[in-house]
């Protein structure tokens, strides 16, 4: 039988020797393996006598022990190697500066949406909202217009895919908030139709809107606030005395002249366009448009369950992107929607 006390000296060399685990295990292999020195020992006992048997199993026995004893110390020995090295390359320079936590801050065309929400709400208006996936009805024919009105072709417009991969024509990305409105004057009459008389409505509608136009001042999606006041007696005087106050508080001066020019849009008669001058600054003298706005056409109204030889409305609609730019004085829209940390955090 070889020499026990060198099979453990040699063992003892050979795990020294090695200092990644897997080549450890292939030393070990060599000693305590299925071929290994240690495990033929014991496979040749059955050839010794019964009393040599004995005694050459216990030697045996301490001497995979001690093999086994030197393995398991060396295991550790890399592990606590490979730890340290690892604290060594993740280690902290406690003697350096603090990173501080920078200031976030709300995106401009927020703090405009915020600001334009406060101001109508401190004269009544509610906020509604609404989905930005919407259906061809009341994007358009709740709108007063139809599948073959001209108006269409100024809504170009993101539409679906059905689940067979063809353009589902009648879901699409909303083109504005109006069908917020839409949908609230119907919802509002299922709520009040046992009243005789409906309750005023007055809301406006934010969000952000889709149409397939991008330049310096137009993007693919961008962001609407529609207003609407329908109730008994609801006048133009009244529109025009809404907007001017609106204005003349979001810019935060009297210095300003706002006039309503005549236009077209297909759920509002009569209509206007709403430009202003300001009366001082860069833009002075100069007359911007604005907004767009009119009395609600009675096809919406009949369309929404009012009557409209009872009730009246107007509607308006701003751009709040425009609006951060002109309160701003930033001259490029895209710059809003980029993320740039270098012009962003101006507004911080």
């Amino acid at each position: 039988m070889k020499n026990l006390d060198s099979i453990i000296q040699n063992a003892r060399a050979a795990f020294a020797a090695v200092s990644d685990s897997n080549a450890l295990e292939q030393v070990k292999a060599h000693y305590l393996g299925k071929s290994g020195q240690i495990t033929a020992l014991l496979k040749d006992l059955g050839k010794l006598a019964a009393e040599e048997k004995k005694i050459a199993g216990a030697a045996i026995n301490q001497a995979k022990a001690a093999v086994e004893a030197a393995l398991n110390a060396r295991r550790e020995d890399i592990r606590q190697a490979a730890l340290a090295a690892r604290l060594a390359e993740e280690a902290l320079d406690v003697t350096l500066p603090g990173r501080g936590e920078e200031k976030g801050g709300l995106h401009p065309v927020t703090r405009t949406l915020e600001r334009i929400e406060n101001l109508f709400a401190s004269i009544g208006f509610t906020v509604a909202d609404g989905p930005e996936i919407e259906t061809d009805f009341y994007n358009f024919t709740a709108l007063n217009t139809p599948e073959d009105h001209p108006a269409r072709s100024m809504h170009d417009t993101f539409y679906l895919l059905d689940v067979q991969g063809k353009v589902a024509e009648n879901v699409l990305l909303r083109t504005h908030t109006s069908p917020i409105q839409a949908r609230y004057m119907q919802a509002h009459v299922a709520c009040y139709k046992h009243l005789e008389t409906l309750p005023e409505i007055r809301i406006i509608a934010p969000g952000r809107v889709y149409r397939v136009d991008s330049d310096a001042t137009h993007s693919p999606m961008f962001h609407q606030v529609e207003g609407l006041w329908v109730g008994e007696a609801v006048s133009f005087a009244d529109l025009k005395g809404v907007i001017a106050d609106f204005l003349k508080r979001f810019f935060e001066t009297d210095d300003l002249q706002v006039r309503f020019r005549p236009s077209f849009f297909p759920f509002t008669e009569p209509s206007a366009e709403i430009d202003v001058a300001f009366m001082g600054g860069a833009l002075k003298g100069r007359w911007l448009e604005i907004a767009g706005c009119g009395m609600v056409h009675p096809n919406v109204l009949n369309h929404a369950g009012i009557d409209p030889e009872k009730y009246t409305g107007f509607a308006f609609g701003f751009g709040p992107d425009r609006l951060t730019m002109l309160r701003y004085g930033v001259n490029d829209l895209r710059l809003f929607f980029e993320g740039d940390l270098r012009f962003l955090r101006q507004f911080a």
